[in-house]
């Protein structure tokens, strides 16, 4: 079913088994195999939604929204300190929608995932993901905002003539390895762009700090280009759809999440290790030293009393 045959065409994957069998046989009616499917699928979201978490070292944690067919689900990809990536968990919802993110993330925390050592979350544009983040997580989290939707928010204010020579300087800042000059660098075209186009400019300016994230913690190289997008969790994400593709109307939420949680997990069957996974001990531990100087100074009287 998740490779793309239908149920009423499901009979004919089996293998030759005789008439006498085929007449007798029903578990391979539509009927039977929509059952079976349903069964399994449940099974596979209520094995996805009770994973334990206690043991998981995450270095990273993407967040992002899948719409099918006019249902969403925010799903949660996790990746580990040596470079594996993990579906985690998923909430039906948008991703404009604080509630939903904010009751997924609190999920992951209620099922043992640790983030006081520091992980960074990659996320797209959405206000909504950055409030629950900041909810569940604290202010000390650091967030990479995702390089390619800024790119495309901020083109998109622009005319067709300009977006070749503002993508150039986009890219060329984000690609900067000097935190400070990226900053002034970025902020510099937001100023150029505000008398002629000041959507572009206010697109740009929103979060423009998070898109060099990466970069204030001294991460370049493939890590770099790996992180700075939500491409891995996409990829993910494009699997679900792939899986799901002949499905024509979906019934409720229940079989929405169904669907993608048996995707999510599909895809992990087929997950390889990041590019540029052998920066992320480097990464860790420059979020742990970030998070740890970012503590309040009554935080650490009590951590040293105690």
């Amino acid at each position: 079913m998740l490779a793309g045959v239908s149920c009423r065409r499901y009979g004919r994957t089996g293998a030759p088994v005789g008439a006498e069998v085929d007449e007798l046989a029903r578990g391979t009616s539509k009927s039977a195999i929509s059952r079976t499917f349903i069964q399994r699928t449940r099974h596979a979201l209520g094995q996805l939604m009770a994973r334990r978490l206690h043991d998981l070292r995450l270095a990273v944690l993407m967040l992002d929204g899948i719409e099918l067919k006019g249902r969403t689900n925010v799903v949660a990809l996790g990746i580990s300190t040596d470079g594996v990536k993990i579906p985690l968990g998923l909430w039906e919802g948008s991703t404009e929608n604080a509630t939903v993110a904010t009751a997924l993330l609190s999920d992951l925390v209620e099922r043992g995932l640790d983030t006081t050592q520091g992980v960074l979350v990659v996320l797209d544009g959405s206000k909504a993901l950055r409030k629950a983040v900041r909810d569940v997580f604290g202010e000390r989290c650091p967030v990479q905002r995702c390089i390619r939707h800024k790119e495309r928010n901020v083109l998109d204010h622009l005319p067709e003539r300009e977006r070749a020579g503002v993508r150039r300087r986009l890219r060329a800042a984000w690609d900067d390895k000097d935190h400070h000059r990226a900053i002034d660098r970025l902020g510099q075209l937001a100023d150029e762009l505000e008398r002629s186009h000041p959507g572009a400019a206010a697109s740009l300016r929103e979060g423009l700090a998070e898109t060099l994230t990466l970069t204030r913690l001294g991460i370049d190289g493939q890590l770099k280009r790996t992180l700075a997008s939500t491409n891995p969790i996409e990829s993910m994400i494009e699997c679900v759809r792939r899986s799901a593709r002949n499905v024509k109307r979906w019934s409720s939420g229940e079989m929405a999440m169904r669907w993608t949680a048996a995707g999510m997990l599909e895809a992990e069957r087929q997950f390889r290790r990041i590019i540029g996974y052998q920066q992320l001990a480097k990464l860790a531990v420059a979020i742990e030293r970030e998070v740890a100087a970012k503590v309040p100074t009554e935080e650490v009287s009590t951590l040293v009393t105690a």
